[in-house]
């Protein structure tokens, strides 16, 4: 019987805690690769650098750029109490939507100390649990948050974060600051493995959308028509919609890395084309909704129940989507941020 696709449990899977990996491999290219192809409705095993015996001269990839910053703090109340506090994005200069943990230790208006140099004032929760925090610091702030703050590894990566997820949760071609959480689709690429790419004559460009709490999210309705996407902050230039004109009319295909690239320019695209701009997408892609503006996507493996499985359902198809995903178990592929990737064309 096929499966109500707009109910939750629909995009349940059983997963061995043992293969959500919790450090990077110390080659990014050596990932492996599961390639889907719709069409054929095939999918055979390779690694991730393998990737170039897929894309063609002409071809676009299209990076999301934005960078991880430091968002996780510690910081102690007047008593000694320690709090955590995951910035989210800036309000206006110096003011922060943040959530908190523990929430129940903060029902008051407060000061938390982060450094001697770093203080905040935090408010209290709005409906959706969010704080506002207004900070105090001696020098300039993004210095001392380079110095005090934590990569904001997800909960499913069960350590504090080292040294080296500072250089590995992030993408080599990071650069503009907003981002809460990678777009970890991205991390299988070296910087050798973009120039061969563009010597291959593929096409690169990049678009930013800076990962907020909408990306990663549960899913709490029982319906996921039902679900309210958090609004995350996207630009596209005007470089990308010119090569994506032109990749259409020269029958070249276009390729997201990422779902954050996907989301991007499906909140951008119109009747054929990528507008230029810059705003605030809510956009959730599930079944029921069609995939317009690109021609294949590469992306890591997924959590259960989360938007971004809904997402590559939609792309991929539901029971494609369900049968690679059980063939990733079974093969004991690397599982979430940084593990393993998809290619689906």
């Amino acid at each position: 019987m096929c499966p109500d696709l707009f109910d939750i449990n629909a995009y349940d899977y059983d997963l061995p805690k043992e293969l959500i990996a919790q450090y990077p491999l110390e080659e990014r290219t050596e990932s492996r690769l599961m390639v889907l192809n719709r069409a054929a409705r095939s999918i055979v095993d390779r690694k991730f650098k393998d990737i170039r015996d897929y894309l063609m001269p002409g071809d676009l990839l299209v990076l999301n750029s934005s960078k991880v910053f430091p968002a996780r703090l510690f910081g102690t109340k007047h008593n000694g109490t320690r709090i955590e506090v995951l910035l989210m994005n800036e309000i206006e200069p110096g003011i922060w939507k943040a959530m908190v943990h523990p929430g129940k230790r903060l029902k008051e208006k407060q000061i938390l100390v982060f450094s001697p140099r770093l203080s905040g004032e935090i408010g209290l929760p709005d409906e959706d649990g969010f704080r506002e925090i207004a900070f105090s610091v001696d020098g300039d702030f993004w210095e001392e948050l380079n110095q005090v703050g934590h990569i904001p590894l997800p909960p499913y990566i069960e350590r504090l974060d080292v040294t080296e997820d500072k250089g590995r949760y992030q993408t080599v071609y990071a650069k503009h600051t907003g981002s809460i959480a990678a777009p970890t689709a991205g991390f299988h690429f070296s910087e050798d493995l973009i120039d061969d790419l563009k010597r291959d004559g593929i096409k690169i460009a990049e678009l930013v959308l800076h990962v907020g709490i909408g990306t990663f999210r549960p899913v709490k309705t029982e319906r996921i028509d039902q679900h309210k996407m958090h609004s995350e902050y996207c630009v596209i230039d005007q470089d990308l919609a010119d090569l994506y004109r032109e990749t259409r009319a020269t029958g070249g295909r276009v390729i997201a890395v990422g779902t954050t690239s996907l989301r991007t320019m499906e909140s951008f695209y119109k009747d054929g084309e990528i507008i230029a701009g810059s705003a605030w997408t809510d956009i959730f892609l599930h079944p029921g909704k069609k995939v317009q503006s690109i021609d294949a996507l590469i992306t890591n493996f997924h959590l259960p129940k989360s938007t971004l499985l809904m997402l590559v359902s939609a792309f991929a198809g539901y029971e494609m989507t369900r049968e690679a995903y059980h063939r990733a178990v079974t093969e004991a592929y690397r599982f979430f941020s940084y593990g393993d990737a998809m290619f689906i064309y």
